[in-house]
């Protein structure tokens, strides 16, 4: 299956200092995602990964390196979705930015798992239908949640 996997996990394969074990568990984890073709990303993804980086040749390495992944496809709805997505959970107490409910919209239509670490997103899979990759191997965690959205 199709994993959507979000900046964190990108960020972390891309470190150059010492990472722990869990780290090392989640890179090897995006690392086996790319080796059999299962890891997709978005253009705000890739945006996010891209900003910041100071030096222009690095940039250019990344971006050259990023290609090798296609955006998956973002549509009217998605926006629309993300919008309902955001109010759902804001309903719920749940807050988050609107990136992250893009990238759950963006998930949602193209049916594929994200692969997320910092948590925000097992805050929302409760209130909206997202499926989370999991992080470390533990299949328990995979949340599949069906919603209203069609």
């Amino acid at each position: 299956m199709k994993v959507l996997v979000d900046t964190g996990v990108w960020s972390l394969a891309f470190r150059r200092n010492k990472l722990g074990a869990d780290e090392r568990t989640i890179v090897q984890q995006l690392q086996t995602l790319i080796l059999d073709g299962d890891a997709c990303m978005t253009g705000v993804i890739r945006q996010e990964i891209l900003s910041g980086i100071k030096h222009p040749q690095q940039y250019d390495k990344l971006k050259e390196k990023l290609r090798a992944f296609d955006d998956l496809i973002v549509t009217q709805q998605d926006h629309e979705r993300a919008a309902a997505m955001f109010n759902t959970c804001r309903s719920k107490g749940v807050q988050g930015s609107h990136i992250d409910f893009l990238i759950c919209a963006i998930a949602y239509h193209a049916d594929v798992l994200i692969f997320a670490v910092d948590g925000d997103f097992e805050q929302y899979a409760p209130h909206i239908p997202i499926k989370l990759y999991p992080v470390g191997g533990t299949l328990n965690r995979i949340h599949e949640i069906q919603g209203h959205y069609a």
